[in-house]
């Protein structure tokens, strides 16, 4: 397989799998900034390895169990767990899976899950954008009429946030929905008007794949939530 087959594989794993990488590395660490970065790490081994190994057969199982060992690697680097027994359960970690909760689509959940109530809603939407709504940051500061360097300062305070009062990341149950979906739908709008109009000096005026993704999540919130009023409304 040469280069550029496999950085349409690495392309289409990142698409698909990048929240999903992201979202369990943080549910077993518990900090947003080592599963990004192991995430980031196990894509680049990807683009280095497979050229000569060829794409594996689960892709998103291959960049999860790397991700997971990159994360472990820098924990233990910077002797963060001192505590073997809590290693050793973060190398085997036999926890069941996380139920599905009120949501079947996965990337929608994610979004739900990302979207918490304790965050400001500037920073809810910023952090899920950055993390599952496939922008860049320059993309996202646009989007808010801001600098770059005070949307990346609202980013690492809503991580420090949510690792200093240990909010949890899991899937919300149904009666959660209600109380995040404003910050989904702003999320999803957002998306869709950088589909719609992209502000990237390199990128085609109109992202499909964006828009698409959009309206397609947003017609799942619609079946998922009929009686609210907002998401009616932004459906019109």
């Amino acid at each position: 397989m040469n280069r550029v087959d496999v950085r349409e594989a690495v392309t289409r794993a990142h698409h698909e799998e990048w929240a999903r990488v992201v979202a369990s590395l943080t549910r077993r660490f518990g900090d947003l900034d080592i599963a990004e970065e192991a995430a980031a790490e196990a894509f680049a081994t990807a683009v280095q390895r497979w050229p000569a190994d060829g794409v594996p057969p689960n892709p998103g199982a291959w960049l999860t169990t790397t991700a997971v060992r990159k994360a472990i690697d820098r924990i233990r680097r910077e002797n963060k767990r001192d505590d073997k027994h809590k290693e050793a359960q973060m190398v085997y970690d036999d926890d069941p899976p996380e139920p599905l909760g009120a949501i079947d689509d996965d990337r929608l959940r994610l979004i739900f899950t990302c979207c918490h109530p304790a965050l400001a809603m500037e920073a809810r939407v910023a952090l899920t954008l950055r993390m599952l709504g496939g922008l860049t940051v320059p993309e996202i500061a646009r989007a808010f009429l801001v600098q770059e360097t005070t949307l990346e300062q609202r980013i690492t305070r809503a991580k420090a946030k949510i690792k200093a009062a240990r909010i949890p990341y899991r899937v919300p149950a149904a009666e959660d929905l209600p109380a995040r979906v404003s910050g989904v739908l702003a999320v999803l709008y957002l998306v869709f008007n950088e589909g719609y109009l992209a502000t990237g000096p390199d990128t085609d005026p109109v992202r499909h794949d964006l828009t698409a993704e959009a309206i397609r999540l947003t017609r799942l919130i619609r079946a998922l939530l009929p009686e609210d009023g907002e998401v009616a409304g932004c459906w019109r």
